[in-house]
């Protein structure tokens, strides 16, 4: 069987999709895996047949100061979207029609993926990272009046940027095309049936398969005193104030801190690092969340997973809509608090209040139970299949 994978150019869309493609390429079928050169080195050690989009994708040209825009700006993010699968619309489908793959797997923010299978007659199965969205799930996810605002202000530029999509033949009504999935796309979620908002009004042509995490490179031992990690993941992590707060607020704690502040932080302007403060621009972070006692997230689904399916109480600071939506369902479920502030005082308050409250450490337990319960690889795989043979 040929399978066709693409992807957005991000670790935490990519990293959940490795280990159903090499479950995919054990038993036997073939993938062709469309991403970026940055996910180069993650996806050719799975066996899949790499292909780089970067030669005829707008991508080269998105800026790093444009990320913190995609999870809150809806009419850039289309404009974007829209500029990528018109990049890769004639050179895409004259290769997949030569490729003539049977399931073509698309990243839900890839939502090329989705246009360029409808257009071909090709089955499609929706890889989704982060929550399933329906109206009743994005519940979880209440906006302000003013982002509400901003939003229908938006929907002139938003249609501009769905009838260049129309006139290159793709059957696209609204905007809702392309962010949500339907009940009946075939679709693979990430995460388990316990956390997943409203799971009960998806039909079953979603699997929920539960985080499938990569193995750690390194190991990092465990120590006496309690080991915080903090991060606010490999996207929008540009926050050197942040981080100064949170050395401040630590520093003369009896913890282990660890903290990452991305590639882009200049170590050298965070100040003296106190004595048990360890800071990297990158670290393993599934060896640090093994080791770990509680983690200042930014809730990022593929980080809260990691987290959570070590039963780690997470202490939320979101940045975007999505990442408040994920905030929202762990703080619903009683496995995490809100920080109310970036300050030193209020850093401090979270961390030991997660760390000492029973009830939290529970419920974190419980999802990570939940996440045990799910098929993983293997029934991501299956579904896959399935598809495919239809």
């Amino acid at each position: 069987m040929k399978i066709a994978f693409f992807c957005i150019p991000a670790h935490g869309h990519t990293n959940p999709t490795l280990g159903v493609v090499r479950e995919l390429i054990a038993r036997g079928h073939e993938v062709w895996y469309y991403s970026y050169e940055p996910m180069r080195s993650s996806i050719e050690p799975t066996g899949a047949h790499f292909v780089s989009c970067d030669a005829y994708d707008a991508h080269l040209s998105f800026r790093e100061e444009d990320n913190a825009r995609v999870g809150k700006d809806l009419a850039f993010s289309t404009e974007l979207i829209v500029n990528m699968t018109l990049a890769l619309d004639d050179a895409m489908l004259a290769e997949l029609r030569v490729l003539a793959p049977d399931v073509i797997v698309g990243d839900s923010m890839a939502f090329w993926a989705k246009l360029i299978a409808g257009k071909l007659g090709v089955p499609f199965v929706s890889s989704t990272t982060t929550f399933a969205f329906n109206k009743e799930s994005a519940k979880v996810m209440p906006r302000s009046g003013g982002s509400l605002l901003s939003m229908l202000l938006s929907l002139p530029k938003i249609n501009k940027s769905l009838d260049r999509l129309r006139k290159k033949g793709y059957a696209v009504k609204n905007v809702l095309d392309i962010i949500s999935n339907s009940n009946d796309t075939d679709t693979v979620v990430y995460t388990s049936p316990e956390f997943q908002p409203c799971s009960e009004t998806f039909s079953d042509h979603y699997a929920f398969v539960g985080p499938i995490l990569r193995p750690a490179e390194q190991t990092l031992e465990k120590v006496a005193q309690p080991t915080i990690y903090i991060s606010l993941g490999t996207v929008d992590n540009l926050h050197p104030d942040f981080y100064r707060s949170c050395l401040a607020a630590l520093g003369d704690a009896p913890y282990r801190v660890i903290l990452s502040v991305g590639e882009s932080t200049d170590l050298a302007a965070l100040g003296e690092i106190p004595l048990n403060c360890t800071v990297a621009q990158k670290v393993d972070q599934m060896a640090v969340l093994a080791a770990a006692d509680a983690f200042v997230t930014h809730c990022g689904m593929n980080s809260v997973s990691e987290a959570l399916y070590h039963g780690i109480p997470l202490v939320l600071f979101p940045q975007t809509p999505e990442q408040s939506g994920v905030a929202n369902r762990v703080h619903q479920l009683g496995a995490g608090q809100f920080l109310k502030s970036d300050d030193p005082v209020a850093i401090r308050a979270a961390v030991d209040s997660v760390l000492h409250d029973e009830a939290v450490r529970a419920a974190a337990q419980q999802i990570a139970e939940g996440f045990c319960r799910c098929g993983g690889a293997k029934a991501a795989a299956d579904k896959i299949e399935s598809v495919a043979k239809q």
